[in-house]
């Protein structure tokens, strides 16, 4: 267009950046109360500075978050700090972009269709049956660890079809450090070079390495089976492109399996973490999850069309995900001079967005602060501007894997509150959230299991 800068709108900016680090300190320091005022008191799209160059726009606008992720999304790539992540997960979804992802994204489509993710639910349910048998009632539990080892041993099942107690013990490990290594590298302004010998460094590419060993050995295994197997690898393997006919390299395989460890993994981690969390708090709402789950289920084992039965379990995650989105921000960069609405940004710009302060806007949401799972009845999305809600993201890049995550996350809970109340354990750290990779309980939860009707559930029971 031949219009010039004038005009366009001018973003408001944020003032007293410092000279060098810009607004760094106060970005790491509390993410999401930083942006959240920014848009409280500069509006729709704040300018803001990370580091002595990078320009940063902070947009909250439902209609500019559309351009961005769908109409104009060919004009942005990930940003800069999405590259910390690429030693772990190469070039997979989360990291790939243009030709190659949606290349990569037809290859991997077929893992999640219907027919596959019936079969997971019940890899979903088998899993988290067979943990929770070994609580006991009045058990004090660090509830984020379970969490993290349900939903990685539903993982392991589904990718791979390897039970639990493998999986937990040569992936989880390396996986968790590889995580927390990548989150610091990304927040980062100043990253050194993963061939400086720092301790940080060394233990992350030791990390991958242990990672890489047993991907690439299950790889190798798997080539070698002339079994046919449903899971996520066996699916991966046998892909082919519908345009050229080329399936994938075994590199391209471990990247796309390491990126569903990423998002398959911690993000439902902490999502069924903070609804457990959320409903110890909300002894009303919990109330209303046993009268569902008691009315659909009963004590006979859950099963996997129990899905569609339970609208308010399913509404539960569903608040869990607006107050506590695991994936907070997405973040874009200019790949070239763009106009998006009334406003110019320049190539290199980048444009943060997130569903966190989205999410927690009164302008969308009644009573934002409050756990009202009431609010996801009577088609309370279709009348939302769409983008006001977005905990998959959006677009061409939103999660492949969001009806797998959603289907876990209602089962896992369901079959928990089937068993079990859980209360916070007495003296608790006030819990307040952490802004890493994804959106976690600080210092993780300790909680105490009250079994519900212990007779019913006992061991050898009929019943279970």
């Amino acid at each position: 267009m031949s219009q010039t800068d004038e005009a366009f709108c001018n973003p408001q900016k944020v003032p007293n950046g410092r000279l060098i680090s810009g607004h760094t300190k106060e970005f790491q320091k509390d993410a999401l109360g930083f942006l959240t005022r920014l848009t409280k008191e500069y509006g729709e799209v704040v300018k803001f500075r990370l580091g002595p160059f990078q320009n940063v726009y902070h947009i909250s606008n439902p209609d500019l978050i559309k351009q961005i992720l769908v109409i104009k999304q060919k004009s942005f790539v990930k940003s800069k700090d999405f590259k910390a992540l690429k030693p772990l997960v190469g070039e997979g979804l989360f990291t790939s972009e243009k030709d190659h992802h949606m290349r990569q994204r037809r290859l991997i489509q077929p893992s999640f269709k219907k027919n596959h993710i019936s079969q997971y639910a019940q890899d979903m349910i088998d899993t988290t049956m067979d943990y929770i048998s070994t609580w006991e009632h009045n058990d004090e539990r660090i509830i984020t660890k379970d969490m993290m080892d349900i939903t990685l041993g539903i993982i392991n099942k589904t990718m791979f079809s390897m039970e639990f107690t493998d999986g937990s013990q040569i992936v989880g490990k390396p996986l968790e450090s590889a995580l927390r290594i990548a989150a610091k590298r990304m927040r980062s302004i100043f990253r050194l070079p993963l061939w400086v010998p720092t301790k940080l460094n060394r233990e992350y590419k030791k990390a991958i390495k242990s990672l890489d060993q047993v991907i690439y050995y299950i790889i190798e295994k798997r080539k070698a089976d002339t079994v046919k197997h449903e899971d996520m690898l066996g699916i991966l393997m046998d892909a082919r492109d519908a345009e050229d006919g080329l399936g994938m390299t075994s590199q391209q395989i471990r990247d796309e399996l390491m990126t569903i460890f990423l998002a398959g993994h911690e993000t439902t981690t902490n999502a069924l973490s903070w609804a457990l969390y959320a409903l110890s708090k909300h002894p009303e709402v919990q109330s209303k999850l046993f009268s569902e789950v008691d009315s659909i289920i009963g004590r006979r084992t859950p099963k996997p069309d129990d899905f569609m039965k339970l609208p308010y379990t399913q509404n539960i995650i569903q608040e869990t995900l607006r107050m506590y989105p695991p994936i907070y921000i997405l973040s874009r960069e200019a790949d070239e001079d763009v106009e998006i609405g009334e406003y110019h940004f320049k190539k290199g710009d980048m444009i943060l967005i997130s569903s966190y302060v989205m999410q927690h806007n009164p302008n969308y949401f009644e009573q934002p602060e409050s756990f009202i799972p009431e609010r996801f009845e009577n088609n309370f999305l279709k009348n939302l501007p769409m983008f006001a809600y977005l905990p998959f993201g959006g677009g061409p890049r939103v999660c492949i894997g969001n009806h797998f995550a959603m289907m876990e996350a209602v089962l896992v809970l369901a079959c928990i509150a089937q068993r079990y109340r859980l209360k916070l354990a007495p003296d608790h750290h006030e819990v307040t959230p952490l802004p890493s990779l994804t959106l976690r309980p600080r210092r993780g939860l300790r909680m105490v299991v009250e079994e519900r009707d212990a007779e019913a559930f006992e061991p050898g029971s009929s019943n279970f």
